[in-house]
């Protein structure tokens, strides 16, 4: 199989890594990849979200599969691109199409999602330029630390926590004024919940799923002076002993207490518990 897979960043680099190592693998192609990439295939000159770049060199070359590892091309439509284009039909693009790369193209969709389908989230207002005086008065009813997010994509960097009102509300003008570009057009105001947080990842064709093993994003640069988010710039990864020790785990947004279903949470359990073992193998433990 001859593979493409699109991206430049850290997490590119480890689906690289591990992609390349695959039997099934002929040819591994990464657009536009970076150093680390160069070690396990092969580096080609296009952007991510260059799509007919990309219909080329996939036609030129007989690329079998394409991966997206970046969220940008996924929001931009490359899955929809390769779907309704008679040359690249047949190619299969692992990532969601357009549509459902809006849950994370844009927070203001993705809260509103998980509120229509009683999915746990913080309470949050989307502010405008337009309800400006709103967003100030729902800071108001917030307490300490105030969270502000960019709707759109920033490369992971458009959420600030602010420790006082005054900053909140000062960082919120300038976001809406263009702080991160169209991306904070509109800006959610989002309740603060502390704790440990992880990502599950799932591979799904609509049908059958997949788990993937669990992530931690480490958060606050400069020893908690700053107050941007920062992106995960290093391929890290928890075995998050304390969750299972608990008695739950993070299913897409759920704790596994409200998995009503016993013999699908039984399974997500022994799936979850059979990829720390996996990662523990990898790490040499």
């Amino acid at each position: 199989m001859k593979l493409l897979l699109l991206g430049s960043g850290g997490r590119e680099h480890a689906l690289a890594w591990k992609i390349a190592q695959s039997p099934k693998i002929e040819k591994l192609y990464i657009a536009p990849g970076n150093a680390g990439t160069r070690e396990v295939g092969e580096n080609v000159a296009i952007k991510a979200d260059d799509f007919e770049a990309i219909k080329e060199f996939v036609v030129a070359n007989g690329i079998n599969m394409v991966v997206v590892g970046p969220e940008d091309p996924l929001v931009k439509g490359v899955y929809d691109f390769f779907k309704n284009d008679a040359a690249l039909a047949n190619i299969p693009v692992i990532g969601p199409s357009k549509a459902g790369a809006v849950l994370e193209g844009s927070k203001e969709f993705a809260k509103g999602f998980m509120q229509r389908h009683h999915i746990p989230t913080a309470g949050y207002k989307s502010i405008t330029s337009a309800n400006l005086e709103e967003g100030l008065a729902f800071l108001e009813t917030l307490q300490a630390p105030y969270v502000l997010k960019a709707d759109g994509l920033c490369a992971g960097k458009g959420v600030l926590i602010l420790p006082t009102l005054e900053e909140a509300k000062k960082e919120l003008k300038e976001m809406l004024g263009g702080m991160f570009g169209n991306a904070s057009a509109t800006v959610v105001i989002e309740e603060f919940l502390s704790g440990i947080e992880c990502s599950v990842f799932v591979l799904t064709d609509g049908k059958n799923y997949k788990i993937l093993p669990e992530a931690k994003d480490y958060k606050r640069i400069g020893g908690g002076t700053s107050n941007i988010q920062p992106a995960m710039e290093k391929g890290e990864f928890d075995l998050y002993p304390e969750y299972t020790s608990s008695g739950w785990i993070l299913v897409l947004g759920h704790k596994a207490g409200e998995v009503s279903d016993d013999k699908m949470l039984a399974k997500l359990q022994e799936e979850y518990e059979e990829k720390q073992e996996e990662a523990r193998e990898l790490l040499g433990e």
